[in-house]
């Protein structure tokens, strides 16, 4: 504890945590830049937190840590926390809970200014502990359990002065622990006010790779366990490669962020053309590194940037030896500074989990670059970009070093593949960049220029939480004196982008829910699906079998009628009328089933399966229906290559009575009205099958079949590919 008195005995200048509250720009400075006075100072390593009364015992010892890590009375920051937040809903629960926020947040931001703050096991626990106490803030939440343990003469000097909030509050929180475990709710409102524990965009995701196989409750060994894994990848990345290190050259502000391939049994496999060979990759904030192995040593890396504007791609492939496409475990890359694309191969014998991993890094900084270059944003803004994709690839190389497992759809740490996969996410990015042109101290109105009224400015948080953990994305950043490092969050409400981003969630929840019953209702086998469809199509085909019996003129009085009816209405023009009734009466059914047909469920659609068939049946019914689909393409192909033949006079009789039939056609169209043009297609149609006039009818049709057989086909000449570049 020593250390902790030492560092918060300092004074620290500090302006207001504008993530944490909005329009209170002096929340924090007044605490930071608080003088003690002399008695205060004498008195301090003895005093005594007081217990606050709106708050449990647990949220008491943890505000009773809070106090003394940052030098001040219990008392004093609850009325601080009333003074600057006036407007605070009064409501037991909520105010208890805002305050906790309110001295957590500056007790996460203190202690992370801290070198190497992440190997503090302290740091650990009082965060985890914050969550725990964010679950049961209020005075009614829990009982006071009994504490037995005594207080030793380290902890303080004299009993009297002894308080059970301060001396055993550790205590307190393990035995609290063997009985709670945190939810997703106190763990999205605590984890992102420390910019390296979680995103604000990514924090439900990350709480539920660490909860995979917990209930969905977070332990604290867990979390211990994660902290460890990240201050681990953290140290690891600091000291890996260095520019001008070995054959790579890293630019100025290039942080290198994952390197693969240095295990033999696990290379990586560089495929251009039929040729491939093994060496070590490289990911950096700026660009991808493959340096070939030679005999013994590696040679001089290849570089393929991803922050040019090249028309890049990078998508999972399929690769093998001599370009056999055997194996899906590659990634490609594409664009127009490499000739042919480079597939890079992460070879493992089961699964493709380590090529899935490798794709989504580098997607993630491959489209924070195109977030870059479409809103065109300044060098600070850019390196700001750039810090949150990097802290995102720090955390899914803890979770997967830690834990071995793998982010599946949807569930990805990595913010800006996120924001490219969930519903909305467009506006994700979008509140995304309004928080960054605060940066530069300003806001854009729908038009997208600054509005008259200049909003306060913000600070680059990501880019100086990455600075203080040692890494230089920007040399000189002009935050120094006042920065503030707390992330996306506000106390006692959700800032703007938090709000997106449960709004996509929300959206991809019944994306999924909707996506589970397609998967439900999927059927297997040629026959059984097309049962599924003449059952759900049934309707229209009873629709079409009624109207064929009428065009049949099995009873002409029944035909008769509805033909007579039919052209009264195409003169009257009620036929225009038609579809907009359909689509009202489908409106009123709709309507009227969801008004009184919420408590009956949806019963499931009834189909008579076909006979069950062996693999053998079915490999047969499918090859028959690609003939038959073949067969069709066959006959589009010679009806359109006959009208080629027609258009270019192959055989001159039957044009010119093509294109006197189009004239008429012409003179038709021209002065008959259009209604009248339907009635007597339907007539004529309609009236094929009548008594009078269907053998004149069949004769008609059958001469017309004759003359379309004798009419030739244009010539068609197949050419073969030019494959001498391939070869090459």
């Amino acid at each position: 504890m020593s250390g902790i008195q030492e560092m918060v005995a300092k004074k620290v200048k500090v302006t207001m945590i504008e993530s944490l509250i909005k329009n209170q720009p002096n929340t924090f400075r007044s605490i930071f830049q608080r003088k003690k006075s002399k008695n205060e100072e004498d008195s301090s390593p003895s005093g005594s937190p007081k217990s606050i009364p709106q708050l449990s015992p647990f949220a008491n010892s943890v505000v009773a840590r809070c106090s003394k890590i940052l030098q001040m009375p219990t008392e004093e920051m609850q009325q601080l926390f009333d003074s600057e937040l006036p407007g605070i809903n009064k409501e037991p629960e909520t105010y208890s809970r805002s305050l906790l926020e309110f001295i957590s947040y500056q007790t996460l931001y203190s202690m992370s200014r801290r070198p190497d703050y992440l190997s503090d096991k302290e740091f650990r626990r009082l965060a985890y502990d914050m969550m725990l106490a964010w679950e049961c803030p209020g005075s009614e939440s829990e009982p006071l359990p009994q504490e037995t343990a005594s207080c030793s003469n380290e902890e303080v000097e004299d009993k009297e002065e002894w308080s059970l909030f301060y001396s055993n509050s550790t205590n307190m929180a393990v035995q609290f622990d063997d009985k709670k475990t945190v939810g997703p709710e106190a763990f999205a409102r605590i984890a992102p006010a420390c910019i390296a524990l979680a995103d604000i965009i990514t924090v439900h995701n990350l709480f539920d790779s660490l909860t995979s196989s917990s209930g969905h409750r977070l332990h604290f060994l867990v979390f211990d366990k994660y902290i460890r894994s990240l201050d681990k990848v953290i140290k690891a990345t600091k000291n890996a490669l260095h520019p001008s290190t070995g054959n790579l050259h890293l630019s100025e502000g290039e942080i290198a962020l994952e390197v693969d391939g240095t295990v033999p049994t696990q290379p990586v496999l560089q495929h251009i053309g039929i040729s491939a060979w093994p060496g070590r990759l490289t990911l950096t904030s700026h660009a991808l590194y493959f340096e070939s192995l030679g005999v013994g040593l590696y040679d001089k890396a290849v570089r393929y940037d991803l922050a040019a504007d090249t028309k890049q791609r990078i998508k999972p492939e399929l690769t093998g030896p001599l370009g056999a496409r055997l194996f899906d475990k590659a990634v490609m890359y594409k664009s127009t500074s490499v000739i042919d694309p480079v597939f890079l191969e992460f070879p493992e014998f089961k699964g493709s989990s380590r090529r899935d991993y490798w794709l989504d890094i580098c997607l993630e900084v491959l489209r924070a670059h195109k977030f870059i270059r479409k809103h065109n944003l300044s060098e600070i803004q850019k390196s700001e970009v750039l810090a949150r994709a990097v802290f995102g690839i720090f955390r899914i190389r803890a979770i997967r070093e830690a834990f071995h497992v793998f982010s599946s759809h949807y569930r990805t740490l990595l913010t800006f593949n996120l924001a490219e996969s969930l519903p909305g996410g467009d506006s994700i990015l979008e509140t995304l960049l309004d928080r960054l042109l605060l940066i530069n101290g300003m806001q854009r109105d729908a038009s997208g220029s600054p509005p008259a009224k200049q909003q306060r400015q913000s600070s680059p948080n990501f880019l100086l939480a990455l600075s203080q953990l040692g890494f230089t994305l920007q040399k000189e950043i002009g935050y120094e004196g006042d920065a503030v490092l707390i992330g996306d969050v506000w106390v006692g409400e959700r800032n703007p982008l938090e709000i997106v981003v449960r709004q996509s969630i929300s959206d991809s929840g019944r994306a999924e829910a909707a996506q589970a019953t397609v998967d439900q209702v999927k059927v297997e086998g040629i026959d059984t699906n097309l049962a599924v469809m003449k059952e759900l199509l049934f309707p229209f085909l009873e629709l079409a079998r009624r109207i064929q019996i009428l065009a049949s003129w099995e009873d002409n009085f029944k035909s008769t009628v509805f033909l007579l009816l039919f052209c009264f209405a195409i003169i009257r023009n009620w036929i225009r009328f038609i579809l907009p009734c359909v689509l009202v009466f489908l409106a009123v059914v709709m309507l009227f089933r969801r008004k009184f047909g919420k408590s009956k469920p949806l019963e499931p659609f009834r189909i008579t399966s076909p006979p069950n068939r062996n693999a053998v049946e079915q490999l047969l019914t499918l090859q028959e229906v690609i003939t038959q689909v073949e067969a069709l393409i066959q006959d589009g192909n010679i009806f359109l290559l006959k009208i080629r033949a027609l258009l270019f006079a192959v055989l001159p009789q039957a044009t010119d009575m093509v294109a006197l039939l189009l004239v008429f056609a012409a003179l038709v169209f021209a002065f008959l009205p259009f209604k009248y043009i339907i009635m007597l297609v339907l007539v004529e149609a309609y009236t094929r099958e009548m008594p009078y006039r269907k053998e004149t009818s069949n004769k008609w049709i059958r001469r017309a079949r004759e003359w379309w057989i004798r009419i030739p086909a244009a010539p068609v000449q197949l050419v073969k590919p030019d494959d001498k570049k391939k070869k090459s």
